[in-house]
């Protein structure tokens, strides 16, 4: 029997030229305006990403065919201060359905001014994804991970 490690939180912040409640609506509900296109799981042209706006809603990708493909929960929803869901996916990019062996992500939004907001992201509780859970702790604490996916946020309040 192995001993589990606990993985440190990946932690990634930017700050957005747009006033908190406006950073905090994007992130929930256009994520489809930022989100990099690279980063779904399900297979085909993604049409839409609806993100439930309550504690216990879902987050989920519909294709241009119609299918969906959930793989989040909404664990907290503190608008415009601050969003937590799960992270259903498991250390081979798929779907994870035992709430076991998920993480969290939470989200905190704090104005620095009327018109400039920093975001900070915490990912944590990656070891409960089980076996190959470290390959999934690199791949989003690595420069394509959550960084880069801030930094796509970010380009949208740009100009």
């Amino acid at each position: 029997m192995s001993t589990q490690s606990t993985a440190a939180p990946v932690r990634a912040s930017i700050v957005v030229e747009a006033p908190v409640e406006r950073a905090f609506e994007t992130f929930t509900n256009d994520m489809l305006s930022w989100w990099p296109q690279d980063h779904h799981i399900v297979e085909g042209e993604v049409a839409q990403m609806v993100f439930e706006p309550r504690v216990g809603g879902d987050v989920y990708d519909v294709t241009t065919d119609g299918r969906r493909c959930r793989w989040a929960r909404v664990l907290a929803y503190d608008p415009p201060e601050r969003v937590a869901f799960s992270w259903d996916v498991d250390p081979r990019w798929e779907i994870e359905t035992d709430p076991a062996r998920i993480s969290e992500v939470e989200v905190r939004f704090a104005a620095e001014g009327p018109d400039r907001t920093r975001v900070e992201l915490e990912h944590r509780h990656l070891e409960r994804h089980g076996e190959g859970w470290e390959g999934m702790h690199g791949a989003v604490d690595s420069p394509a991970g959550w960084s880069s996916t801030l930094q796509a946020f970010a380009a949208g309040f740009a100009g």
